[in-house]
């Protein structure tokens, strides 16, 4: 285990931001996480777990030990007649993994390829697209739970996936992710809920064509973090209820929505930005895309700070004209490593 100081993190958050880590290492087995948490507890430091950082907002200076995630390996469990069992290593880029099961002919994670991060951050937010939330395809998690000081494994019924949400958000500073076990399917059960994408795919209704298609949609509207800085989606979809709903669709008809579970909606965050004026718009170094009002981007040397203004400024003109608070899906850090929960917006 390698320790180094004053780490720039610019590189490993795709916002870009300016963040400088007292202390960084590099996780590259299970036995470095307890060689790390020894160092930090004789420290007296916290602990921050970096995985590919497109879901973070960073301050800068942050007084901790960074965590870098690194472990990697996909090992096969075992496989039965409808499907195969993989354990992957919370190191392994995301959609390289997604490429990696189409091309090995394994299908449900089809609908997220391209979505930036990294193996083990996708149950923390139990990340989705079009239709399909990786919970659905998970086994289990594998962690080591820092209140427990053992390594264990959590089943997908006991991580309590959501939209968004799972046990690692409640708990954000108990558990550590090493591996994800996935289950996936060796025949094609395709997912086109979402009109753009069943339109994309047309007649050619196979995994290869649906992913090359989600990739192309996500292009067109998504930028690249390498040109323009982003964390991609950044606030959730509200769900509101369905009395709430038709009132806001009385004077705008054409609000894009998703019905719910009991009686709820889900409704477009980012047509909700757009019709507030914030498509292309920019506060000095900070703007919502031309492209798609959902993504905020870092334009040139944006400070946290920066970026606090813009959104709060957009959830407050949000708010203003639909009587919606929209919530921001990045997490936000202090400068000593901890999770912080967004100002609110009055």
């Amino acid at each position: 285990m390698h320790i180094q100081h004053s780490m720039q993190l610019k590189p490993f958050n795709t916002l870009n931001l300016d963040a400088t880590a007292s202390h960084y290492v590099k996780i590259h087995h299970t036995q470095d996480i307890l060689d790390a948490l020894a160092f930090a507890k004789s420290e007296q430091l916290n602990v921050l777990i970096l995985s590919g950082g497109s879901n973070m907002l960073l301050p800068e200076h942050i007084h901790a030990l960074v965590m870098h995630m690194d472990i990697q390996g996909i090992e096969q469990l075992s496989e039965d007649a409808t499907s195969v069992t993989l354990k992957v290593g919370a190191g392994q880029v995301w959609h390289d993994f997604v490429l990696w099961t189409t091309t090995q002919k394994l299908y449900g994670l089809q609908n997220l390829a391209l979505i930036p991060g990294l193996v083990g951050a996708s149950p923390v937010q139990n990340i989705g697209a079009y239709g399909v939330e990786v919970g659905e395809f998970i086994e289990s998690v594998h962690v080591y739970d820092r209140d427990q000081q053992q390594f264990c494994s959590i089943s997908a019924q006991d991580c309590q996936f959501a939209y968004r949400h799972s046990i690692f958000k409640d708990q954000p500073n108990r558990y550590i992710i090493t591996h994800v076990t996935f289950k996936l399917l060796k025949h094609t059960a395709l997912k086109l809920n979402y009109g753009d994408l069943k339109a994309a795919v047309g007649d050619d209704q196979t995994a290869e064509n649906l992913q090359q298609q989600v990739i192309q949609i996500r292009q067109s509207k998504l930028p690249n973090p390498a040109e323009y800085p982003n964390v991609g989606s950044f606030f959730k979809n509200p769900v509101i209820s369905a009395q709430q709903f038709d009132q806001i669709t009385q004077q705008y008809p054409n609000l894009p929505h998703y019905p719910q579970p009991n009686e709820q909606v889900k409704i477009a965050a980012g047509w909700l930005i757009d019709q507030a004026g914030w498509k292309g718009k920019q506060l000095g170094a900070v703007g919502m895309f031309h492209k798609q009002a959902l993504v905020l981007v870092n334009y040139a040397e944006a400070t946290l700070a920066d970026v606090q203004q813009t959104y709060r400024a957009v959830q407050h003109d949000v708010l203003s004209r639909f009587g919606i608070l929209l919530e921001p899906e990045p997490v936000l850090f202090d400068d000593t490593g901890l999770i912080r929960a967004h100002q609110p917006v009055g």
